[in-house]
């Protein structure tokens, strides 16, 4: 009979479940996108329902090509959009209002208010991150706040809260199992990465009930089985992991100092620090890069709120283009950018900035300037974005040498290459491109013992491509800074 393991990969705009085989090979995947609702300004919602519809949907075709492979599914893994929050009825798994997405701006002010009041060192020290809407924890403040409903179900003991990863074991469960794992606990902004618990001071500070919190085990770990009830048959959910940390499972960063950078609604880099933590002097975040058997290895992250979500403005907002893969042609078919350059701060700036207040800029328009001119420019963005990041890793004295990416942006070949000339360093470009997924499932199959160390797993990851840098320095400095003007004009 034929081995599988799956991949629940639960992202910012679309549910994708995928089937490999024990090689890492991809061998199947269902892919279902669902609505994003954006209320007011800054304000990014999902439907919890819709999420969940496109998982359980996925899954079951998924479930069915297996049967006809006449093969069994070993384990699940699931990874999933950090931060975006949930509060959901206990006794029927109804949520009480839509997830808050991490890209959500809205609890912007009282951010500002608990800065004011000297709180960020201690948050810092306890949990490695800023404050932030872009966490969950005044997500969580916020919909206790203002959702009536909230206070009639904390009285009766019949709230919860989740990451997503949480409510979809919920779900998958039949309510069974209300558990999360240190990476999605450790962007909460609620979760002492230290002591590895959730923290009681944050919680009292932001008065928020422990009892409402699921209980955190490690990244691979057993996480109960799918009910027979919901998906037709037993299945053990054996990983859990954040999208980031398990992109940086799926391309092996298992050593310290090992780098990759994804690339798909946002864009985040992932450095391996290993046992140690490292408090980065230039806005970077610290996290759990993974638990295993009650062992942290963490990360320093820096964190890009637009990336492929700038290709879907194109797409669905400015119509200039069809799909993502047109984007590759179209760059290709200027000789430069014209001189413009597209800030997509739609929803406030993140690493190495940390300014929720600002919004997106375009600069350098003339009447030479065309539609294509603006598509470059929302490619080239990402690339600047991702200089900013890899500067601040320089200044904390970090020095990579070489750049693991993936995400669905690095598809496009025009764009690793411009990448790879602008941050200056090697870039490579694995086989499996769908390393979120694929590091969810190795996870699941480790803890099953279908692979014996990470080491095994390591041997397993496959390049695909290497894009070294070969712009001239004075054009390449010319661009850059370009794009220093433009976003001081951002940030003013």
């Amino acid at each position: 009979m034929k081995k599988f393991l799956v991949a629940i990969d639960q992202g910012t705009t679309s549910t994708r479940v995928i089937l490999f085989d024990t090689f890492g090979n991809v061998r199947f995947t269902s892919q279902q996108e669902f609505r994003q609702y954006f209320p007011k300004n800054g304000w990014v919602e999902h439907n919890p329902n819709e999420i969940w519809k496109t998982t359980i949907t996925s899954l079951k075709k998924v479930i069915q090509k297996v049967n006809k492979l006449n093969g069994k599914i070993l384990s699940i893994g699931i990874t999933n959009q950090r931060e975006t929050t949930v509060l959901w009825n206990k006794k029927n798994g109804k949520a009480i209002y839509n997830a808050i997405v991490w890209q959500d701006r809205r609890t912007q002010h009282y951010c500002q208010n608990l800065k004011k009041n000297n709180f960020e060192y201690k948050i810092r020290k306890k949990t490695g991150l800023f404050i932030d809407p872009y966490f969950s924890a005044t997500k969580i403040k916020w919909i206790l706040d203002n959702v009536k409903k909230s206070k009639k179900l904390l009285k009766s003991n019949n709230l919860l809260f989740g990451t997503i990863d949480t409510f979809l074991i919920w779900k998958l469960t039949n309510g069974q199992r209300h558990l999360t794992e240190t990476t999605n606990a450790s962007r909460t902004m609620l979760f002492n990465i230290n002591r590895n618990r959730w923290d009681n001071e944050i919680l009292k500070k932001l008065k928020i009930p422990n009892n409402i919190l699921p209980e955190v085990k490690n990244s691979a770990d057993n996480f109960g089985m799918t009910h027979k009830k919901i998906v037709g048959k037993e299945i053990p959910i054996s990983a859990v992991i954040g999208d980031q940390q398990a992109a940086a499972i799926g391309q092996s960063c298992f050593q310290k100092g090992s780098i990759k950078s994804t690339y798909g609604t946002g864009a985040f880099v992932i450095m391996n620090t290993g046992s140690k933590k490292i408090l980065s002097k230039n806005k970077l975040l610290t996290t759990i890069c993974y638990t295993l058997k009650g062992k942290n290895t963490y990360a320093l992250e820096g964190s890009i709120f637009i990336a492929g979500a700038g290709v879907q403005w194109l797409r669905d907002k400015l119509k200039l283009i069809n799909n993502a893969y047109e984007t590759e042609k179209i760059a290709k078919s200027k000789i430069n950018n014209d001189g413009v350059y597209v800030v997509p701060a739609f929803s406030g700036i993140g690493a190495p900035y940390w300014r929720t207040d600002v919004r997106g800029l375009i600069t350098g328009l003339t009447r030479s300037s065309d539609w294509k001119s603006l598509v470059r420019a929302t490619i080239e963005s990402v690339a600047y974005q991702s200089y900013d990041l890899f500067d601040s890793m320089k200044k904390d004295g970090l020095k990579p040498k070489v750049i693991k990416i993936d995400g669905g942006m690095v598809a496009n070949n025009w764009f690793s290459q411009f990448l790879s000339d602008i941050i200056n360093l090697k870039v490579i470009r694995p086989k499996v491109l769908e390393t979120t997924a694929l590091g969810a499932a190795f996870l699941a199959g480790y803890q099953i013992g279908e692979f014996k160390s990470l080491k095994e797993i390591q041997f397993k990851w496959k390049k695909d491509r290497v894009f070294s840098p070969k712009l001239n320095k004075s054009l390449r400095n010319n661009l850059l800074q370009g794009w220093k003007q433009a976003i001081r004009k951002t940030l003013a």
